[in-house]
């Protein structure tokens, strides 16, 4: 065997390694946000990292279940799977024997499991924030990973429009506070792209016509025409839709524009009157860096979303997707039984805004900083004298170390290069005599002799 090579390690398709450095990146984006979610009242829960396959099967659709990661169950595995199913090799029927637990695939789901379970501690409307890692066993591609966080915030209990307003708002501080200028929040509701799909008689295709009207900025009016015609909406129906595809101006513009073709739908007008609420609201309490805006094609993931949609996009100058989104649902405990419990929330892209962040230079240059000085280790007593400096110093939270082994000088300075450390101290006998220290600073290469008490405070 000795002189195969052994084969280096890896890491499983879709996983990430994070250095030093980008976890004290990452680290500084998920402070910033949860900083930002206590400061409007949302308070943190966790759940775990896996639950019974029951809670999370069916959610997601067809497509979800397939991305499922299931858990094996301990022990033999395969003592409850008689031999006709065995035979029948039908991995579907076969996985429910074999597996009862499975890696969550977002936060809503095991959410909604956690109010309904806890329901009669919670006290409504109950504000939570969730960042956790989830799981999904997806094709991994530029930016789509396997294991990845997300990170919540929703309300459940209130059907308040002033919600929407505030998330407005904390979208617009979390990124102020990571000073991501040019932001966009962009808004719809579903109510309106209901009240289209009724006024083109198209009620029953509502999923298709939202689809394809999503598309909007990507393939352009005539092939979403075509998309629309292909899916059996009528021509009539398309061209009463012609202002929609030209709508722009303001907010306020755009909501008059809307009234005219909306003006027959009930549910339409709900949804203009829910938009203008927000807007009003916003326009009176203004925003610091961010802008929000109309945009009638914005449809995510439909067939959840009852009232508001969010999404938002990074700044014109970066190629990005949107970096956070979110909207209303009116039923998120339903699939767990409890009826009616309205909720609304949002999430943040954590990926795409660190990419972002990176790319703009954006990161306070002290974040990845990890300590402020190296003590050169020159032996025992030395090395013993040094602690007790360095003891200190972390008292006064300044970040100390000694180099552990008594090597060469020069290996040491390298060391304390290579780490980008800006200060070392040297003790040699001359300085345990004097009880002093030699600082050195590495960038201008100047030192100087100091008490302990002024190492301090010039390290602080």
């Amino acid at each position: 065997m000795g002189n195969i090579m052994a084969q280096k390690p890896s890491i499983p398709k879709g996983t990430r390694d994070f250095t030093p450095e980008q976890v004290a990146k990452r680290n500084y984006i998920f402070h910033t946000i949860q900083k930002q979610f206590e400061l409007y009242g949302f308070q943190p829960i966790e759940t775990p990292s896996f639950e019974n396959s029951d809670t999370l099967m069916g959610k997601y659709g067809d497509e979800g279940d397939r991305l499922i990661f299931k858990i094996l169950n301990s022990g033999d595995f395969l003592n409850k799977v008689d031999d006709a199913l065995y035979a029948s090799k039908d991995s579907n029927a076969i996985t429910s024997k074999i597996s009862e637990k499975a890696l969550r695939y977002d936060l809503t789901v095991p959410f909604a499991r956690y109010v309904v379970q806890h329901q009669n501690e919670i006290e409504f409307p109950f504000k939570r924030y969730q960042m956790q890692p989830v799981w999904r066993a997806d094709r991994p591609q530029k930016g789509r990973f396997r294991e990845f966080y997300q990170c919540d915030a929703d309300v459940v209990g209130s059907t308040s429009l002033w919600q929407e307003v505030e998330f407005v708002q904390l979208y617009d501080a979390v990124f102020t506070a990571l000073k991501l200028d040019g932001v966009t929040i962009k808004i719809n509701n579903r109510k309106i792209l209901s009240g289209i799909a009724e006024v083109i008689g198209a009620s029953d295709k509502l999923i298709d016509f939202t689809v394809a009207l999503d598309k909007l900025d990507k393939i352009g009016e005539e092939k979403v025409k075509e998309e629309m015609l292909e899916k059996g909406i009528s021509k009539e129906g398309i061209a009463k839709l012609q202002p929609l595809f030209t709508l722009s101006g303001s907010f306020s513009a755009q909501v008059e524009q809307l009234k005219t073709i909306l003006n027959a739908s009930e549910e339409g007008i709900k949804g203009i009157e829910e938009l203008e609420f927000i807007d009003k609201a916003i326009t009176e309490l203004g925003l610091q860096t961010a802008t929000l805006q109309l945009d009638v094609t914005l449809a995510r993931g439909l067939n959840y979303y009852t009232g508001a949609i969010f999404e938002v996009s990074a700044p014109k100058q970066v190629q990005m997707g949107s970096i956070g989104g979110g909207g209303r649902y009116d039923d998120l405990t339903g699939i767990f039984g409890l009826r009616d419990v309205s909720g609304v929330g949002i999430s943040f892209g954590l990926d795409r805004i660190y990419l972002v962040l990176e790319e703009l230079n954006l990161f306070p240059e002290t974040v990845a900083k990890n300590i402020d000085v190296l003590f050169i280790n020159f032996g025992e007593t030395e090395a013993l004298f040094c602690l007790k400096a360095i003891k200190q110093l972390r008292l006064n939270s300044v970040n100390a170390e000694l180099y552990p082994d008594a090597a060469k000088m020069k290996k040491q300075m390298n060391h304390a290069n290579k780490r980008n450390i800006p200060f070392v101290v040297l003790v040699g006998e001359k300085e345990l005599k004097s009880d002093s220290y030699t600082l050195k600073h590495m960038r201008s290469g100047e030192q100087e002799t100091v008490t302990l008490k002024d190492l301090i405070s010039k390290l602080q």
